[in-house]
């Protein structure tokens, strides 16, 4: 009778982890967790586009990635950058706390001025493509809840409300912020909605300081047939 060689195969364990075992899960569950908070705060995060404020260039429940290195390392806004910013002091004032976003329009140093319901920096009227040409929405008061705001405007031939820059949309305010030519102060940005009849925005509330900017929107997510740079 010819003896068999002994298995080398050993059955699958049945015992239950180790306490060694269940500590390294623990560790890699919170060292992702760490990492994902780390690139949050300080490399991007994601967005959604609560109001019409930035019509057209973006709609109604878009999702943005918004980039934060580019400021923190020494970077500085540039004009047409659309950023997303916490309350200034003069919107907390009016329990104003989430995010908000707008297009960079005036530069520290630089003279904004608004005439004819046209934007001037330092006596030059600014080509602005990317605002909302027309709007058909009603009038109103402005909403600073959604970021954004309703004026009685002026009509165009076929019925439709033209935009115009002007502090007409700061309904309530005692004195709008560019009621009068200003300039803009160090370390700090003027900025606009692209739709301008409804948008609340500098031209109501002032300036935004450097260090209350969280980042540069820089790409559209979804929807899907809209994703693309900024």
């Amino acid at each position: 009778m010819t003896d068999q060689p002994a298995s080398s195969h050993k059955e699958p364990s049945t015992n239950p982890p180790t306490d060694s075992a269940w500590v390294e899960v623990l560790k890699t569950i919170g060292l992702s967790i760490i990492l994902a908070l780390g690139i949050r705060t300080y490399v991007a995060e994601a967005r959604w586009i609560p109001s019409e404020s930035m019509v057209p260039t973006l709609l109604v429940k878009d999702r943005l990635i918004v980039e934060k290195l580019q400021y923190r390392f020494g970077g500085s806004p540039k004009r047409g950058d659309i950023i997303v910013f916490m309350p200034t002091a003069e919107l907390r004032r009016h329990n104003l706390k989430d995010a908000f976003i707008k297009r960079v329009i005036g530069l520290p140093g630089e003279l904004v001025e608004l005439r004819d319901g046209q934007v001037y920096i330092n006596g030059q009227r600014l080509n602005e493509p990317y605002i909302a040409r027309e709007s058909v929405l009603t009038t109103g008061r402005p909403s600073p809840a959604s970021g954004s705001g309703e004026r009685p405007a002026s009509l165009s031939a076929d019925g439709n409300a033209v935009q115009r820059t002007d502090t007409n949309v700061c309904v309530g305010d005692p004195q709008p912020f560019l009621a009068r030519p200003v300039r803009v102060p160090p370390n700090s940005y003027l900025v606009l909605g692209d739709n301008r009849n409804r948008s609340y925005d500098s031209r109501c509330w002032g300036v935004v300081p450097q260090d209350l900017i969280v980042g540069h929107a820089v790409w559209r997510f979804w929807p899907l047939d809209r994703m693309g740079n900024l």
